[in-house]
């Protein structure tokens, strides 16, 4: 709605002003003279205010999710404009109403103000690091249960709960996403893949580990949404597996954007820890069978 991109440039412009101010102005100031300069006939106030205010309060979450999917580009050395650009499209990515901004008008718009206010490369830059939160780690509407619109493409992917003995002690190894949730290792099964052959791959590529493939622990699926395939049905099946204790690194970072850390703990610190809600029935059923064992 051409309302609704005027709206977003007007906030833009105003978060602009106040933060190359060194966010000393008061932005309502701010946003009352650039909506009588720029937008003065525009029916989206309220649409303005509470994108003002959302993402002012949300900066210092939105600033860390950038800083964790761009790690190469600490915050203050992104230009003024390109990070307000990405606080708008992360702010309307994860706290939005997706029913009015669904992600792919998120990323869009994002995308088209870099386009229009930012430098040559901008466009590139908010569309990649957008688009590696919403892969990899954001997916809206991964926990809601309303009916699909279009049927969802399924694609199949497989996790593991990855353990290894040492000194007597049983470590497992996790994930941890932009979002702050630790999670398990897991991805997308390649063409011509064997589901265990997919989790060994995913497993040296997220945790820089050879593993070896115990048994199988449990199946869930949900639906989410992708910007360029449209909704998407992922099927994930899960394994328990083995490893050597050995040191754990993110060996493809950039291709697992929205992981920013990798550790070992111990079983009596797992269920301690910020989990979704979908992976602690696999979790809990791995830490039995590791007791029993």
């Amino acid at each position: 709605m051409a309302n609704r991109h005027l709206a977003r440039s007007t906030v833009l412009q105003t978060l602009y002003e106040w933060d190359f101010s060194g966010q000393k102005i008061n932005p309502d100031e701010i946003m009352h003279r650039n909506t009588a300069e720029f937008a003065p006939d525009a029916q989206c106030g309220g649409f303005m205010k509470a994108l003002l205010n959302g993402v002012i309060s949300k900066q210092k979450d939105l600033d860390n999710v950038i800083t964790s999917a761009a790690p190469e580009w600490p915050i203050e050395k992104i230009s003024v404009m390109d990070r307000n650009i990405l606080r708008i499209g992360l702010y309307e990515l994860l706290f939005a109403d997706r029913e009015q901004v669904p992600p792919k008008v998120a990323i869009n718009e994002a995308i088209e103000l870099a386009k229009k206010f930012g430098g040559e490369t901008s466009g590139k830059f908010v569309n990649g690091v957008l688009g590696a939160v919403y892969k990899e780690m954001g997916e809206p509407g991964k926990d809601e249960k309303s009916a699909p619109k279009k049927p969802a493409t399924l694609e199949n992917h497989v996790g593991a709960v990855v353990f290894a003995n040492h000194e007597k002690e049983i470590y497992v190894a996790l994930v941890h996403d932009v979002f702050g949730h630790w999670t398990l290792t897991k991805g997308k099964i390649e063409s011509g893949e064997k589901e265990e052959e997919a989790i060994v791959r995913e497993a040296k590529e997220e945790l820089g580990v050879d593993i070896k493939v115990k048994s199988e622990l449990g199946e869930n699926s949900y639906e989410t949404y992708h910007p360029e395939k449209g909704r998407l049905k992922k099927h994930i099946k899960y394994f328990l597996a083995e490893s050597p204790f050995e040191e754990l690194t993110l060996e493809n970072k950039e291709k697992k954007g929205g992981l920013d850390d990798v550790k070992w703990f111990k079983l009596s610190e797992i269920l301690d820890l910020n989990f979704y809600d979908d992976i602690l029935p696999i979790i809990t059923k791995a830490i039995n069978l590791l007791v029993k064992s």
